[in-house]
């Protein structure tokens, strides 16, 4: 059964495909944390239902994700919600850095390092914006399907931060490629993402859901368990190869960045809100 059209996460089934979509086009699907949440929640309903072989991580409207709301009516970071994804502490009561990286080691790096180890396929059909936090969402999927008028951004570093929360930066494309990503913070458009390894197909917009959907059926045709075991031996391997350890050093060093704006700028995001970042060309 889909979601009401105001929630902010749709879910509907589609034979062994599970179908989870953004749902904040308005607001170019910008995360708050009522979307996290409710991600989260289809996340694991895809998990529990046996007769769902694969997830396909869908945007609603013009964008597939702008990243994390930072300006939108509707944000509510400074709002408590049921924690799910680590121990820490409620972040609503807290002040400063204590409050900043409580909320963020739940919502970003452990709901996004959860959701990567979801035991079964999750395929990324991204059209128009990805950036910052939607890069995340895209890379903790398992493929990538992407319309040609996709682009690619983590602009954070006008900020003064190193890179959003789950820095995969280097494991999803070459280092130098990933150091050019972020110094600049220019835009990849989809061709360029395919060329690094990013990106597995690219396509019309109007091929996009089809082209996804049929990833996803041709995937789901293998046994559930061998797919499994299959995304748990990859993400092995590139845990071995650094990633794991690699999240935990950035993020330290993301909210040492928060915190030297703190105490240097007008705020923790050194006062580059959605109209500064706009004006820079995010």
């Amino acid at each position: 059964m889909s979601a009401a059209p105001t929630e902010p996460v749709r879910y509907e089934l589609r034979g062994p495909v599970a179908l989870v979509t953004l749902n904040r086009p308005h607001y170019r699907n910008a995360q708050n944390s009522a979307m996290t949440y409710a991600l989260d929640r289809a996340f694991y309903r895809a998990a529990a239902d046996d007769d769902v072989k694969v997830v396909v991580l869908a945007g609603a409207g013009e964008h597939f994700c702008a990243g994390h709301d930072i300006g939108t009516p509707e944000r509510d970071a400074h709002l408590p919600f049921e924690r799910r994804a680590g121990l820490w502490w409620d972040h609503s009561d807290k002040a400063g850095t204590e409050s900043r990286f409580a909320r963020e080691s739940e919502v970003y790096l452990g709901m996004c390092r959860r959701w990567r180890e979801l035991p079964k396929p999750v395929v990324a059909s991204v059209q128009g914006a990805c950036i910052a936090g939607g890069l995340m969402l895209a890379w903790v999927c398992d493929l990538i399907v992407a319309s040609d008028d996709a682009f690619f951004a983590d602009p954070v570093v006008r900020m003064g931060i190193p890179g959003v929360e789950y820095f995969a930066h280097p494991w999803v494309m070459p280092p130098r490629i990933a150091k050019e990503f972020l110094y600049t913070g220019d835009r990849m458009n989809a061709r360029r993402a395919y060329e690094v390894g990013m990106v597995n197909r690219v396509v019309t917009r109007a091929e996009l859901p089809d082209a996804s959907m049929e990833m996803a059926n041709r995937i789901a045709e293998m046994p559930r368990m061998g797919l499994a075991l299959t995304k748990r031996a990859v993400n092995q391997a590139e845990d071995l190869q650094g990633l794991h350890t690699g999240l935990d050093s950035v993020f330290g060093l993301h909210h040492l960045a928060h915190a030297h704006n703190a105490e240097t700028a007008s705020d923790a995001l050194a006062g580059m809100d959605v109209r500064a970042m706009k004006r820079a060309g995010s």
